[in-house]
């Protein structure tokens, strides 16, 4: 008689060691045991050799909806399943529903459920002209955390808060435990910087750059983490191009605030002299692709474990909406569901950073930033068996050939990945075989924190 519903064996990545010859063996869905040598019985075993088996990855930054009619639940979440994130962590700028109450939150649960193949947790945000009115009815419906921006590209949709209100809904967070994410450009300064950018006639791929230089980014994280440290809410940079967010965040830290800072795979892998030049409005990216210099030296912020968590800021904008001849007339944000896990392990082992900050970015620290972590993020007993399986088989990656992905196109398309996935299980059900993605639409589920507050009436 089997002793568990499944075993894998090979090379097992936790945020805390790497286990050569282990196994992670499998029960009713979840972690049963994790151990080293000879596999116990299963009713489904994989002997995988060397192969890394982490924790499914949890991906912090996805826009499934942010262009109607385009990607939506169904196909960001294949494309997940195919990329080892075995949760997506939604953003509220959906177009037609801001996600700005329970209702809204009800909406898209609705929306999302029937579609996911992996699971899902999602943000929440204000609506300006409500102001905060609404952020403890979100909590109690189920949001992870809640999303706000210093700039702003559209009054309702996207808008920029300024520091009055932002401050105000950081002191209305904090008493859930929540975080409060924020988009970290200074709106003010971008506006100065577009505008002497116009006036100069430059339109190519450099416009981009010239326009959000360096201090548009770092006024706001400085705003962000202040506000923060004056309502003791738990303030969270969502997507830092320099290494110098990195270490505003661990200065913070360091005076006992809950500061974090996450950076996304594109910042961590493209860089503006070669890559941008190269790609035009296929890599506009806010904050943008900075220099390779910066790329490295935000590797080293990684290696000194200054950067808290790794994402993508997935968005499938459609063809047309990348390649417009002026950079600036494109659409903002690049697709990297599929890619982020295996490009994060080539960058990290290029750099002789080691495997566990794989599992300790992607997987475990999401897990507690959300507040999913009862669930979530680790090959430990009890939790969720979400599981990542990378085998080492270099090739080049073809986003058209793939398959998993609503657009056929990708800043990454052409570039060599050494590891690959071939297996992604969900709660211990295979999700990915390495080829094909085997989840059916709804067989995802919303993941939510603990409920904190009761709804008030």
């Amino acid at each position: 008689m089997s002793d568990f519903d499944l075993v894998l064996s090979g090379t097992v990545v936790t945020a805390d060691r790497v286990i050569e010859g282990g196994f992670v063996a499998v029960r009713d869905g979840k972690i049963a045991m994790v151990g080293q040598g000879e596999a116990p019985l299963a009713r489904e075993k994989h002997a995988l050799g060397k192969a890394l088996i982490l924790p499914g990855a949890i991906d912090a930054q996805v826009h499934s909806l942010s262009q109607r009619d385009q990607e939506d639940f169904i196909w960001s979440t294949r494309s997940a399943a195919a990329g080892g994130v075995t949760t997506i962590v939604d953003m509220p700028y959906d177009e037609g529903n801001l996600v700005c109450s329970a209702a809204a939150v009800q909406r898209k649960l609705d929306h999302a459920g029937p579609q996911a193949r992996v699971d899902f947790a999602l943000y929440g945000t204000i609506d300006p002209e409500e102001g905060t009115v609404r952020i403890r009815e979100m909590a109690a419906a189920g949001v992870a955390a809640f999303k706000f921006s210093t700039f702003g590209t559209d009054a309702k949709r996207f808008p920029r808060i300024p520091p009055a209100l932002l401050a105000e809904c950081f002191a209305a967070i904090a008493p859930t435990g929540l975080s409060a994410g924020v988009h970290n450009e200074i709106h003010e300064a971008v506006d100065a910087h577009m505008a002497r950018v116009r006036a100069s006639g430059i339109t190519d791929w450099r416009a981009h750059g010239l326009s959000r230089p360096p201090i548009t980014e770092l006024l706001a994280d400085v705003e962000i983490f202040e506000t923060g440290a004056l309502t003791g809410c738990p303030a969270h940079v969502v997507h830092s191009s320099l290494a110098r967010g990195a270490e505003l965040a661990a200065r913070y830290r360091a005076e006992g605030h809950a500061a974090s800072v996450e950076v996304c795979i594109h910042y961590l892998t493209l860089d503006e002299e070669h890559d941008v030049c190269r790609l035009g409005g296929k890599a506009k990216i806010n904050p943008p692709i900075r220099s390779r210099a910066e790329v490295e030296a935000l590797w080293r912020q990684v290696a000194l474990g200054h950067v808290d968590l790794v994402s993508t800021d997935h968005v499938s904008w459609s063809e047309d909406r990348k390649t417009k001849p002026a950079m600036l007339d494109n659409a903002s944000g690049v697709p990297g569901l599929e890619v982020m896990l295996p490009l994060f392990v080539k960058g990290a082992l290029e750099r002789g950073i080691p495997l566990t900050s794989a599992a300790r970015l992607m997987a475990r620290n999401p897990a507690r930033h959300f507040r999913i972590a009862d669930q979530k993020g680790a090959l430990e007993i009890g939790k969720d068996a979400d599981i990542a399986v990378l085998t080492h088989e270099p090739a080049l990656y073809d986003a058209v050939a793939s398959g998993h992905n609503v657009v056929g196109w990708s800043p990454y398309h052409g570039m060599t990945l050494p590891w690959r996935v071939s297996g992604t299980f969900l709660r211990g059900i295979q999700v990915f075989d390495g080829r094909a993605v085997l989840a059916e639409p709804g067989s995802g589920r919303f993941v939510r924190p603990p409920l904190t507050l009761p709804i008030e009436t």
